[in-house]
């Protein structure tokens, strides 16, 4: 019982890896980009900030990933396993590639793979709340900054009211900027550490007989195994998808790095405190920098770079990597007779 019971766990956090690996690009690309931070202090400041996130503000994003999608008694060792592990294959591709990569679309689309097969399938939740939000926000966080960029900060410099480099270079700045990147990785631990927690937690429940009163402890729980493994897949892939994300697109200041930082982390912590629905910071966090970029260097310009249409490019693959995968997997298993285990 105890190692079927374990391995969901394990697959869990490879997948928790792989996330944090992921998610240290949209957390701290700006502050890296700025030049405030050495590489070196990124994992341990993102590892703690994931944290707190997913203790203090995941448990609606939780529930979405663990009940909503799936019929919550579908949840067992085989299909947890097979979801988590479909989501983790297609994150180290995009992760090789040094690509930050949505989390949450390949998870959600891991768990729809199974819901379709056994004809459980939640559409109302997916069609109407989730895939709608997926494109919404990443809108709304390019024309917030775009806006910002073009109308505020664009006019402000070619009046000459530049930050004079007393005041860009104050430690006060500095901080503030890296509070925000350290706000951006709570945002990331209240919305995708539940990609792999709340699996886990239901599964968990079905299996010791643990009523719905009890989620909310299995939740925090697994929360202490899969959020520290988040610092660990920074400090292993983070440096090449911070160095696509933060230097390759266009240089940051000090001023959009707070923008950017702020925008993408509210529009996040949005989507999980109202409606725990599972939203990709990446793609608002590129957005964001888009936004911004395109504002000082206009469409042609900032749309010419190699590294958008790759971004654009890995963002589709990546989550239909994941949803075949779970697919096959669970049709395989199936007809081996795995599905009861």
């Amino acid at each position: 019982m105890l190692i079927p019971f374990l391995i969901p766990f394990i697959i869990a956090i490879f997948l928790a890896i792989n996330m944090g690996g992921s998610g240290t690009a949209p957390a701290f690309s700006a502050a890296y980009g700025a030049n405030i931070l050495k590489k070196s202090l990124i994992p341990g400041l993102f590892g703690l900030s994931v944290f707190a996130g997913a203790i203090i503000g995941g448990e609606e994003t939780a529930k979405t990933m663990g009940k909503d999608l799936l019929s919550p008694d579908m949840m067992s060792f085989t299909i947890v396993s097979i979801i988590l592990f479909s989501v983790a294959i297609s994150l180290l591709v995009a992760n090789l590639f040094g690509i930050p990569q949505s989390t949450s679309q390949s998870t959600v689309l891991a768990v729809v793979a199974p819901a379709i097969y056994f004809q459980s399938f939640n559409s109302h939740k997916l069609l109407w709340e989730i895939i709608p939000t997926w494109f919404i926000m990443p809108i709304a966080a390019f024309i917030l900054s775009y806006l910002l960029g073009k109308y505020i900060y664009k006019p402000i410099r070619k009046k000459g009211y530049t930050l004079s480099k007393k005041v860009n270079d104050s430690y006060v700045l500095k901080g503030l900027i890296i509070l925000m990147s350290m706000y951006v990785a709570f945002s990331i631990g209240t919305n995708n550490v539940a990609n792999a927690v709340g699996p886990l937690a239901t599964m968990a429940a079905n299996e010791m007989n643990i009523g719905d009163s009890h989620f909310v402890h299995l939740m925090i729980l697994a929360t202490l195994i899969i959020a520290p493994s988040f610092a660990i897949g920074s400090s292993i892939f983070g440096h090449k998808v911070v160095q696509r994300t933060g230097k390759e697109i266009f240089l940051f200041g000090r001023f959009e790095a707070v923008i950017i930082a702020f925008i993408s982390a509210t529009l996040l912590l949005l989507a999980s405190l109202t409606r725990g629905i599972p939203t990709s910071l990446v793609q608002l966090n590129t957005a964001a920098i888009i936004g911004i970029g395109v504002a000082k260097l206009g469409f042609k310009n900032i749309f010419r770079k190699t590294e958008v249409y790759e971004f654009f490019g890995m963002w589709i693959v990546a989550p239909i990597i994941s949803f075949s995968m779970s697919f096959f997997l669970t049709v395989l298993a199936d007809e081996l007779n795995f599905l009861n285990l």
